[in-house]
């Protein structure tokens, strides 16, 4: 458990090392993990690599991969994209790319523990994400974290033949200091 830097019960999150690519790739290009990212091509070594080395360049973004505690497996990744500064706000994404780790709770703990860095490091007032409305599983994983449904952009989707409403959700930062959001975490 090496390069720790956000802590819970039973994952760590750290940076996402070059030796974490084959299987991000192997993810990114699984049809059932990326029906529910919105991505439609395939990605290869090389355009992972650029993605990672973008991520440790940006000021307004970054991912963190999802590490299980007992037996320091990498389940997923997290992150920010589009660091507002001024405006105090984040686009939060999460991935959990192993699929029989998928309904154990780690997206809600994942997420919260990059909610409380968010608010109490960043100094964020806002963070959200976008969900798609066939997606209930990520949905209940957000709900338990912390986000409230704001909206929805109606058949803003395509995929398979159909339109998919897309539903935008948040946490405030008074929402997350009324709540038991980082109850979760070690301190």
């Amino acid at each position: 458990m090496q390069n720790q830097f956000l802590v819970s019960k039973r994952i760590y999150l750290r940076p996402v090392e070059e030796g974490d690519l084959e299987r991000c790739l192997r993810w990114i290009n699984d049809p059932e993990v990326i029906t529910t990212l919105g991505k439609r091509f395939p990605t290869n070594a090389a355009m992972e690599k650029e993605w990672l080395d973008s991520q440790y360049k940006s000021e307004n973004s970054f991912s963190l991969a999802i590490m299980l505690k007992d037996g320091d497996q990498h389940i997923g990744n997290c992150g920010f994209n589009d660091i507002d500064y001024v405006n105090r706000n984040a686009e939060f994404g999460i991935l959990i790319g192993e699929k029989d780790q998928w309904g154990k709770g780690y997206a809600s703990e994942a997420a919260r523990l990059l909610l409380d860095y968010g608010f109490e490091e960043l100094n964020l007032h806002r963070i959200f994400l976008e969900v798609y409305a066939h997606n209930k599983r990520a949905q209940r994983a957000y709900e338990k974290a912390g986000f409230v449904h704001e909206g929805t952009m109606r058949e803003s989707y395509f995929r398979g033949g159909v339109y998919h409403d897309t539903l935008v959700m948040a946490v405030l930062r008074s929402d997350w200091e009324g709540g038991d959001g980082a109850s979760i975490l070690e301190r």
